[in-house]
């Protein structure tokens, strides 16, 4: 599975970059999924940051 940041629903709280920092990173006063961490979804950590993510703007897909 597959993990990706929707920019036009993100509003920069940084949510994401704070719970797991090996898979997402701040730029730009954006969340964006480090390089070569798209495929990250299955990890636990990371369904939870988009549980959490207060713009929702994390997706998980196949």
């Amino acid at each position: 599975m597959t993990v990706s940041v929707d920019r036009a629903l993100c509003y920069g709280s940084a949510e994401c970059a704070h719970r797991v920092p090996d898979v997402f990173a701040f730029e730009d006063g954006y969340g964006v999924v480090r390089p070569g961490r798209a495929e990250s979804a299955d990890d636990p950590q990371v369904r939870e940051a988009a549980e959490k993510c207060p713009s929702q703007a994390i997706l998980l897909g196949e």
